[in-house]
């Protein structure tokens, strides 16, 4: 149950922490959404350091890692507004910022990832 708790609070903090950075980045309603954009890249970057923080010490307890992790990064990354986001594009014909968004959401989520992979090394 302490389990679930910790997904619970660490999403319900990842998704106002979404929230707010993509209020503040998403203002233009016809160009690629940065906001998503941002938490996207950033979410990437933090499960990065995270995992590789617990990989390469084992500083954190199971606990810990489901409120940062599993809780935090799952509740501020945002897929589905993604998938929205891209639909959008297409419907539009936006092939341009389809394609770009796309391209760069995957690219930048990788790096970030393997970043903080690699800081924490």
């Amino acid at each position: 149950m302490k389990q679930l708790l910790m997904v619970f609070i660490g999403g319900g903090l990842g998704s106002v922490a979404r929230y707010l950075v993509t209020k503040y980045f998403n203002v233009a309603k016809e160009s690629i959404a940065y906001g998503t954009l941002t938490v996207n890249v950033l979410g990437s970057f933090l499960i990065g350091v995270i995992l590789g923080y617990v990989l390469k010490s084992n500083g954190l307890t199971q606990n810990q890692t489901l409120l940062l992790a599993t809780g935090f990064c799952g509740g501020f990354t945002t897929f589905s507004a993604f998938a929205y986001e891209n639909m959008v594009f297409l419907k539009a014909g936006d092939y341009v910022y389809f394609f770009s968004y796309t391209l760069a959401t995957f690219a930048l989520g990788l790096a970030a990832v393997f970043l903080g992979l690699w800081l924490v090394k």
